[in-house]
């Protein structure tokens, strides 16, 4: 039953990962008809999408009651929600995680976003969370803050699978590949077996247009209107590039010789956020080998019903894509400045999603109580 669209983009090198999880989607199968019928092959999560989980319907009220008899508190029960969540999950996609030997047939939790400028803590986290859900197809997410770059290489190194989150400079993308490629190299030193070692790069791209578009919007030239809706795609394959830069060095042969797998590349906040913009922009032109995408449902939908699925759109066009940005930087736009604020508003937002979240669980732990 699958989708004539989706098939053409999963043949084309890029695994589809749902950017959403929730109780119900386990309960009723839904994710399991997303595997089955949709060509999902993955699922990523985030604290906004574990605080919308949590506060609508009741699926997870059971729980809530049960940690609230055993006298369990805001923070313990969180992590025993949304670990369960991913665990449960994992084990939905084992079949797929099986199929592609490791390649798919992930889910990724996220690390407390209050720790994303605390290198011990977030390394702490992480092998805490990887102990708790004890899946091999689980990724622990870790934000490429300058804090988090080597937590990315110290967590790699105890052999744990990292997506590396909030990606969205190709300075920073090169600073992060270097701490994969780190990490790899001191998993192998330390033991590990680095053949069943992955990782996915997770660059945001429907926000780069934003915070551009908020600026030339500003300018309100004809030169400056012409080029919204430009600079994420032209931002995601510059990243390409550098991804294939990173991966075709003697340094990293070496490794790949000896079992490693590269770190892919994976297109993150792909949901369309301005309506002017076609909605399946961000999945249509930046379809590329072994990548992923990760979208919404919405997304999701919108692809499989009128998506343009023609091969790759991104290797090769580094060069046009860079003429994108020294036109942005001819009409006085500070991409650095762009970069930096849309990387404090994304653990900000996060951070927030976090503390919505045990609010929400601090009141249903209330009420179970009684």
């Amino acid at each position: 039953m699958s989708n004539q669209k989706l098939t053409a983009l999963t043949g084309s090198g890029v695994s589809i990962w749902l950017d959403d999880l929730s109780r119900e989607r386990l309960n009723t199968g839904n994710l399991a008809e997303l595997i089955r019928d949709w060509n999902v092959t993955g699922v990523t999560t985030n604290p906004t999408i574990f605080a919308n989980a949590l506060s609508k319907g009741e699926a997870y009220d059971e729980q809530v009651r049960e940690l609230a008899a055993r006298g369990a508190d805001v923070d313990a029960t969180v992590r025993e929600i949304t670990t369960t969540d991913v665990r449960n999950a994992a084990d939905v996609f084992r079949d797929v995680y099986t199929a592609t030997n490791g390649l798919d047939g992930r889910v990724s939790i996220e690390v407390d976003p209050r720790l994303a400028h605390d290198t011990d803590r977030t390394i702490a986290e992480a092998q805490d969370l990887w102990k708790t859900v004890d899946r091999p197809n689980l990724m622990v997410k870790i934000p490429a803050t300058v804090a988090g770059l080597p937590a990315i290489t110290k967590t790699l190194a105890e052999g744990i699978n990292v997506n590396v989150t909030l990606i969205f400079s190709i300075e920073r993308y090169q600073a992060v590949m270097d701490a994969f490629i780190e990490g790899v190299e001191q998993a192998k030193a330390n033991g590990h077996d680095i053949s069943q070692l992955h990782s996915v790069a997770s660059f945001f791209v429907s926000r780069v247009d934003t915070e551009i578009d908020k600026r030339l919007d500003k300018l309100g030239t004809e030169d400056a209107k012409a080029l919204r809706g430009q600079a994420a795609i032209a931002n995601a394959r510059l990243a390409y590039q550098a991804y294939l830069d990173a991966f075709g060095t003697d340094r990293w042969k070496a490794l790949a010789d000896a079992g490693a797998n590269a770190q892919r590349p994976l297109w993150a906040s792909t949901g369309v956020k301005d309506p002017s913009y076609p909605d399946t922009q961000y999945v249509d032109e930046l379809v590329a080998p072994n990548t992923v995408n990760t979208m919404p449902e919405k997304t999701l939908h919108a692809v499989a019903d009128h998506g343009k699925i023609e091969g790759d759109k991104v290797t090769g066009r580094a060069e046009e894509a860079q003429e994108v940005f020294d036109a942005l930087s001819d009409l006085g736009i500070d991409l650095d400045d762009v970069f930096k604020v849309l990387e404090d508003e994304g653990v900000d937002k996060f951070e927030k999603s976090w503390t919505e979240l045990l609010e929400t669980v601090s009141g249903q732990l209330d009420k179970a109580k009684g």
